[in-house]
């Protein structure tokens, strides 16, 4: 049964409610505050979420979390595997269905996930009005989400939505025990840094993290994908010994584990900034053609630091010059570092 207010529904006591979030890191972290909600509003309800393969460490074993739903989207648009998407995506759509789900919410927004929602066949299907690739179709209700508004305060308007309190925001990490990573890190304090980034204009210049390194008075550890190790060994070698990398070398859960133990990160923008902020753990974060009202490190006890140039932000995953990354000095970094931390 739905209630109907003003801006808002009342689900009553939903049994089945689906998340449509498969990627990528950060906004699945950003997407913990709603499921914290959803569990909080409807505490009987089964919670199931579709998540996409390399991004289910981030939820597995999760105690809000009833079933997840593991996707290959990325090998989905290639060719050599045409007939083994198809067969995929049949037997996924078959099974969401008979599942029977009372409410789905889409908060990826995209053609793909659209599809994955109507599928369901749910009686309530929630999304953005601005949802892209037309998925906004596939929707019985939509909700506004807005522009210039961080992405968690987003998402958190489709709680509200279906009238639950988001008055206590909450970022459930599943906290699992990993003892061997422990190992692998410094007895002592120490620092966190992330030089790599999806877009590479977000991503400041490894000499400078490096030089950065060498300068903090405590030990840095490099965390990354294995795509970043080349630009992690590049700062080891500028560090003075002074940092340790473990880019490529951690699953999701050691990660998290890592960056729990840190007194500090220092990060571009990039999923483990999100991770650290969740985790209430200080974060200095580095921004250039991105808006940190939009996609920063949430909460309080986080320090933006920018390069004083006009064009930021302009969202370009090209750039010539890169002036917003180049502008921003090792010195500078160290300097609003002491000020507010040591």
């Amino acid at each position: 049964m739905i209630q109907k207010a003003r801006n808002k529904i009342q689900l009553s006591n939903p049994g089945k409610i689906l998340i449509v979030k498969p990627s990528s890191l950060g906004d699945i972290v950003h997407s913990l505050p709603l499921l914290n909600s959803l569990r909080t509003c409807y505490p009987v309800a089964e919670i199931h979420w579709v998540v996409a393969k390399g991004f289910e460490g981030l939820l597995a074993g999760h105690p809000m979390i009833n079933k997840l739903w593991i996707i290959k989207k990325d090998s989905w648009t290639k060719l050599n595997r045409a007939k083994e998407t198809i067969d995929e995506i049949r037997s996924l759509f078959s099974a969401l269905k008979k599942e029977g789900y009372d409410l789905v919410v889409d908060l990826q927004g995209l053609l793909r996930s659209g599809i994955i929602t109507s599928a369901t066949g749910a009686a309530v299907r929630v999304g953005f009005k601005e949802a892209r690739e037309g998925s906004r179709f596939f929707y019985t209700h939509k909700v506004e989400g807005g522009k210039g508004i961080h992405a968690v305060d987003r998402y958190l308007k489709i709680a509200e939505f279906l009238g639950c309190d988001t008055s206590n925001i909450v970022f459930p990490l599943p906290l699992h025990q990993v003892p061997a990573i422990r190992n692998e890190l410094p007895s002592h304090d120490y620092a966190v840094i992330v030089p790599g980034a999806r877009w590479s204009t977000k991503r400041w210049l490894p000499g400078q993290f490096g030089k950065l390194a060498s300068l903090l008075p405590l030990r840095s550890i490099i965390v990354g994908s294995r795509g970043d190790t080349h630009i992690a060994d590049e700062i080891v070698a500028l560090s003075d010994n002074k940092a340790l990398s473990l880019a490529g070398k951690t699953n999701l859960q050691e990660l998290i584990e890592t960056v729990k133990g840190a007194k500090f990160m220092i990060s571009n923008d990039s999923g483990p900034m999100h991770i650290a902020a969740a985790l209430g753990i200080s974060v200095y974060s580095i921004f250039g053609p991105t808006d940190p009202l939009r996609t920063g490190p949430y909460g309080k006890g986080h320090t933006i630091i920018r390069g004083d140039v006009s064009c930021a932000p302009c969202f370009k995953k090209k750039c010539d010059t890169m002036e917003c990354m180049k502008n921003i000095s090792a010195e500078r970094v160290l300097e609003i570092i002491n000020l507010s931390f040591f």
